[in-house]
């Protein structure tokens, strides 16, 4: 099954999905295979590879890693247009749109173009919102813009329409890597009761109460990446083989 249709259909039939997200900048290649053992025994569904500073080819170099060890799903989840690796099953074509710097609205997308049409990547048009985690983030750095303020409701929300309204056809809010608060638990429901398409959340995630509530309040796949670079036993503490909700 394609990447869009799981997430799609496990949305319609309420089963929630878990990714953990891999930065190939502070991946230790040697780890790999311990990681894979413990991801091995719970309910992950698909692996996201990227971060906010990568070099040039250390992507797929990950990624071919990766192929190693897990059958899981691999989709890019790119900070800018050379983070693409043709190895993986999919990229969440990203636009910034909590922004207005026009390099990740759009400049980055049209440098990708080229290595895409060559590609057999899945290519998935997702508007990316970062919001206010509490700390400066490496995507507000590496973007040069500014985070929605986690109390402005009603913005985050509206920002959210209207990138399903242009088209796109995931919405990942994102408090950022190391963010010191998750996206709050009335902004997801917020965006998600405005919504007719999947909604992703991540950033600041760091316990079983943080991923129930995501779940709760309308998060159809949750994004793990800080928590478990921090600490690999972090999924056997706070999930068993089933899903969560």
């Amino acid at each position: 099954m394609r990447i869009y249709n799981q997430i799609v259909t496990s949305s319609r039939n309420g089963r929630k999905l878990l990714a953990i997200l891999l930065d190939p900048d502070k991946v230790d290649e040697s780890h790999l295979e311990p990681i894979f053992n413990r991801i091995r025994n719970t309910s992950v569904d698909m692996i996201f590879v990227g971060g906010s500073s990568v070099q040039e080819k250390m992507t797929d170099n990950l990624v071919l890693k990766i192929r190693n060890y897990s059958e899981l799903p691999i989709v890019l989840f790119p900070g800018n247009y050379e983070q693409i690796s043709d190895h993986a099953d999919a990229i969440l074509f990203l636009s910034l749109i909590s922004g207005r710097n026009p390099e990740y609205l759009i400049e980055q997308q049209i440098k990708a173009v080229p290595q895409l049409q060559k590609s057999n990547l899945e290519v998935i048009p997702t508007g990316y919102i970062l919001i206010d985690g509490g700390k400066e983030t490496a995507v507000q750095r590496v973007s040069e813009t500014k985070p929605i303020s986690a109390k402005n409701v009603e913005e985050i929300s509206q920002t959210a329409l209207a990138g399903m309204y242009m088209g796109k056809k995931l919405i990942y809010l994102e408090a950022g890597s190391g963010a010191l608060n998750p996206v709050l638990p009335e902004v997801i429901k917020s965006v998600k009761e405005t919504l007719n398409i999947p909604l992703i959340v991540g950033g600041g995630i760091r316990s079983k109460s943080a991923l129930e509530q995501a779940y709760e309040n309308g998060a159809d796949l949750v994004v793990i990446g800080t928590a478990f670079e921090e600490n690999i036993e972090f999924l056997e503490k706070n999930l068993n083989n089933e899903h969560i909700c």
